[in-house]
């Protein structure tokens, strides 16, 4: 029996989906949604609030502020409930209609940024409305999910230990790259670990992460306008971008196999698919990590409508039609691999809003 006492105190850590009937590769995909903040996100949420608790950054007083597109929005959320902390979450208009009624379900306050900046995109005037608030009122903590060591240290102390453990023969590992701190504190931990183990970072094309030209992205979560600070490309072996339509052909080809799974899963299964298609050995053992489920993106990679008007109404015609996961990749995925990574080695008008109200 498990009994806890606050939400984050509950993580489904040991979970895997053997992909091999569904994406014709040996795949096993780490499920991270099982928790009650639905995705990888509760983990870095978790580190950086208790190291600013640590730290005593974070009062009675304070107000959390953060930049989310959705899922880590909503690890705070519910962390700031259940710790009596107020909480403001910065997004865009990506950001789903349920993550943000989820956010203000749990007592938060949600600030839509509706202009790009011309540079850093959405992420940038997210950035730039964090900042101003801030330096508009002393009681705002920003954690700053960009930069903080505690996103990386989160998945170095917990979930990288969990895929060894569970296992010992792990040949390459795919992990999606957002503001890559599950990337990171994997990588980090795999490079100390007893035997070589490949990182593929999986990507979506139009994010700048790893040097590529910027392009529109519709779907939140992975991909960024901005290079991560985080980012220490030293750590990843290889780098594979997949178009968005790819993506969505990956979720509605697990969905209707009853696996309902949100797009940076969709996106990082199509991305470690075409990487097997191309390099995988028999007997190699891969791992790919879900980082969210489903359920919050019924009105957008799961609704017709919206696929219809923003990705043309063949965008599932491979689903539809039945055919092999491998062929239903489109050929500029299949052939984006990290030839390209590593190339580049080497005060914003704030709108009044009112503080979140204690208690509510």
């Amino acid at each position: 029996m498990t009994v806890i006492s606050v939400p984050q105190a509950f993580n489904e850590e040991d979970l895997y989906v053997d992909l091999r009937s569904i994406v014709d590769a040996p795949l096993f995909l780490k499920c991270e949604g099982f928790n009650f903040a639905g995705s990888i996100k509760l983990k870095a949420a978790t580190e950086m609030v208790e190291s600013a608790e640590r730290d005593g950054v974070l009062t009675p007083d304070s107000v959390l502020i953060e930049s989310s597109s959705g899922n880590l929005g909503v690890a705070l959320a519910m962390i700031a409930a259940s710790r009596g902390y107020r909480f403001l979450c910065v997004t865009d208009p990506r950001c789903n209609l349920s993550t943000r009624r989820l956010m203000e379900a749990l007592g938060s306050q949600v600030h839509i940024v509706t202009e790009p900046d011309p540079v850093g995109g959405f992420l940038g005037a997210r950035i730039d409305y964090v900042q101003a608030m801030c330096g508009s009122d002393p009681r705002f903590v920003w954690l700053n999910q960009y930069r903080n060591p505690g996103n990386w240290r989160a998945h170095f102390k917990r979930t990288a230990p969990a895929i060894a453990r569970d296992f010992p023969d792990l040949d390459v590992l795919f992990v999606g790259a957002g503001t890559t701190g599950t990337l990171m504190g994997c990588a980090r931990f795999f490079r100390e670990w007893h035997r070589p183990v490949h990182v593929v970072a999986v990507d979506a094309v139009g994010s700048v992460t790893f040097g590529g030209p910027p392009a529109r992205r519709m779907i939140p979560g992975l991909g960024s306008a901005v290079r991560p600070a985080l980012l220490d490309d030293s750590y990843v072996d290889e780098v594979v971008l997949v178009e968005e339509a790819d993506t969505l052909r990956a979720c509605h080809r697990l969905a209707h196999r009853g696996f309902l799974f949100g797009g940076s899963t969709g996106t990082v299964v199509s991305g470690a698919a075409s990487w097997l298609a191309r390099n995988g050995e028999p007997g190699v053992t891969a791992v790919a990590i879900a980082p969210d489920l489903g359920e919050r993106y019924l009105d957008t990679v799961y609704q017709t409508n919206w696929l219809d008007d923003l990705f043309g109404k063949d965008v599932l015609e491979p689903v539809e039609a039945g055919r092999p996961f491998r062929e239903s990749l489109s050929r500029p995925t299949a052939e984006a691999t990290a030839d390209a990574l590593l190339s580049h080695r080497s005060g914003a008008t704030v709108t009044p809003l009112p503080l979140p109200r204690s208690g509510s």
